[in-house]
C-alpha cells in the first residue's frame, strides 16, 4: 500500500466532505446490472495498463479537468471515478464537481479494493 503523506490526506478528507462516494460492490452491482454510466480509472496510463475495472476509459488525475469535456459534454452524465484507493478519484470528483458535473461519484478503496474482492479486471 501507498504511504501518503499527511498534507495530502488532510486534502483529500477536505474534499470528502463535498463529494458523493460509493463502494467497489456498488460499482460491480452497477457493471452487473448493465446499467448506465461512464466509467474512469484516474490512475496513470501504466497502472491502466496493468489492469483496470471491465470497461473503464482510462483519462488520468493529471489530465482529466483538461480533457473531460471531449468525453463528456453532458454535465448530467453519471461518472464514477476510481483511482488505486480512492484517494485521487476523490481529489478529481471535487475538481468534477467545480466545472459543473452533477453526478459525479469516487469509488471508496479503488482498484485494490476492486482486486482484493476477487472481482474481474481487464488488461
Amino acid at each position: 500500500m501507498a504511504h501518503h503523506s499527511p498534507r495530502f490526506l488532510q486534502l483529500v478528507n477536505a474534499v470528502r466532505v463535498n463529494i458523493r462516494e460509493c463502494t467497489v460492490e456498488d460499482v460491480y452491482k452497477r457493471i452487473a446490472a448493465e446499467e448506465k454510466f461512464l466509467l474512469f480509472d484516474v490512475r496513470e496510463e501504466s497502472e491502466y495498463a496493468a489492469g483496470h475495472l471491465p470497461g473503464a476509459r482510462s483519462l488520468g488525475k493529471g489530465i482529466i479537468e483538461r480533457d473531460i469535456e471531449v468525453w463528456v459534454p453532458d454535465c448530467d452524465q453519471e461518472i464514477v471515478l476510481y483511482c488505486g484507493g480512492g484517494f485521487r478519484s476523490a481529489l478529481a470528483a471535487d475538481n468534477l464537481q467545480k466545472m459543473g458535473y452533477t453526478h459525479v461519484v469516487s469509488m471508496d478503496g479503488g482498484f485494490r479494493s476492486w482486486k482484493e474482492s476477487g472481482f474481474r479486471i481487464e488488461t
